[in-house]
């Protein structure tokens, strides 16, 4: 048994969807358990719908969901001539599960909305891609995959309820097989055991599909993206960026945990832990060999450049000059987790802390607000964080050159450098 993993840019339009179903197709005869993210812009589209409705703007936020209904029932038009009826129907459905939301007046924090409404895009994708695969003779089932991923209450960043994850995919995924070659679910979303959506985190289909192909202990898991393969870096950036056919877990999970693009965060460690393989594959030529993530260890490797524009530099200095390290660490540490905010690069002296953002004014705000009572605040905005892994002192000149380097980390694999 395979997992598949489709993301958004797979099924944006009406030809990438029939050029899902023909890749899908090539696989007739494998056990095939599919994991689907929301149409192209529909996470984003469905975020100002919440932003709308948490700000008090009810017509607005009905108003911006009629645009996400609109895009989901003319593809409809295009796809369906026999089942058109069924998968509106399934369409509707969810719509309403959302309209009935927005009717009402937060009482909630934004997260908890956050999760309730955005959800709806990965449930739209799933059934309209199910219904059509049903309309060209590729026979599925499809889940709503809040029955079977059990999360905590932690809205936009939950956490797995493994045993409770793993009994239910046991027992109501896997005897699917048995009547079926392809089952199709959602990735990024599970539920409460009060039956209140969650996502896992922004992008977190990659880290869906791992947890199904861990449990289920797949042969394989493949993401299909609108890329080559993996890069060494973003090509829009570095034009010099080279395909990797070959890389280890160990080095992926760095490539991300230094934020490169490639794979969620928390993908790796259930294949890992399970030895399951992991391909990047390119929708567009499926034919190309794509990337292979595996246990295998990957030897010289090109330079791997991670850019992150629109940094935020903190600088926290104790105010009664006591040691960073002891008392004044432990509670900014609690400040991280309750405003959910983490450093990109950190360094400590003495009596002061140095940290680096993403640009998130609102909890920035709220963890200086916070942090003033211990620290004296300075912040400094609009820097860019350069991580090369596997760097030489070439590279850094050429990168670095005209710039002022306002904070650098180096080990003897990755370089960081935080400029203006």
């Amino acid at each position: 048994m395979k997992v598949f993993k489709f993301g958004g840019a797979s099924i944006n339009s009406f030809e990438r969807i029939k050029n899902t179903g023909r890749i899908i197709n090539s696989y007739k005869g494998e056990k095939l358990l599919i994991i689907i993210s929301a149409m192209g812009k529909t996470t984003n589209a469905l975020e100002k719908v919440v932003d709308a409705f948490f700000e008090g703007r009810k017509e607005d936020a009905l108003a911006l969901f009629e645009k996400v209904k609109e895009s989901h029932l003319n593809l409809v038009k295009y796809l369906f001539t026999l089942h058109w009826q069924a998968a509106e129907n399934n369409l509707k459905d969810f719509f309403t599960e959302v309209e009935w939301l927005l009717h009402d007046k937060p009482v909630k924090g934004y997260d908890y909305y956050y999760d309730q409404v955005v959800c709806s895009g990965e449930l739209m994708s799933t059934s309209l891609i199910s219904n059509y695969l049903n309309e060209i003779g590729i026979n599925n089932k499809w889940i709503d995959v809040r029955d079977i991923v059990r999360t905590d209450d932690n809205f936009r960043d939950a956490y797995i309820d493994w045993d409770f994850t793993s009994h239910k995919i046991k027992t109501e995924i896997e005897p699917l097989f048995d009547h079926t070659d392809i089952v199709i679910t959602q990735g990024f979303i599970g539920a409460t055991d009060e039956n209140e959506s969650t996502t896992l985190g922004r992008e977190g289909s990659d880290f869906s599909a791992a947890i199904f192909a861990n449990i289920m202990e797949a042969e394989s898991q493949t993401i299909w993206k609108d890329v080559e393969a993996v890069m060494s870096a973003d090509p829009k950036e570095f034009p010099q960026a080279a395909v990797l056919h070959e890389l280890s877990y160990k080095e992926v999970i760095e490539m991300a945990y230094y934020g490169a693009q490639v794979i969620h965060p928390k993908t790796i460690k259930p294949l890992q832990n399970k030895n399951i393989p992991l391909h990047v594959k390119c929708f567009l030529k499926p034919e190309l060999a794509g990337t292979v993530i595996s246990s295998k260890a990957v030897h010289n490797l090109p330079p791997v450049i991670v850019l992150k524009k629109n940094q935020v530099l903190m600088q926290l200095s104790t105010k009664d000059y006591s040691f960073v390290e002891e008392k004044p660490m432990e509670l900014l540490h609690k400040m991280f987790a309750k405003i959910k905010l983490q450093p990109n690069l950190s360094q400590n002296g003495a009596i002061s802390l140095l940290c680096c953002f993403d640009d998130k004014t609102e909890k920035l705000e709220k963890l200086a607000l916070d942090a003033s009572e211990i620290f004296d605040v300075q912040i400094e905005k609009n820097l860019t964080l350069l991580t090369i892994r596997h760097y030489n002192d070439e590279q850094i000149a050429s990168f670095t050159n005209g710039k002022t380097i306002v904070l650098e980390q180096k080990t003897p694999d990755t370089i960081q450098v935080l400029m203006r």
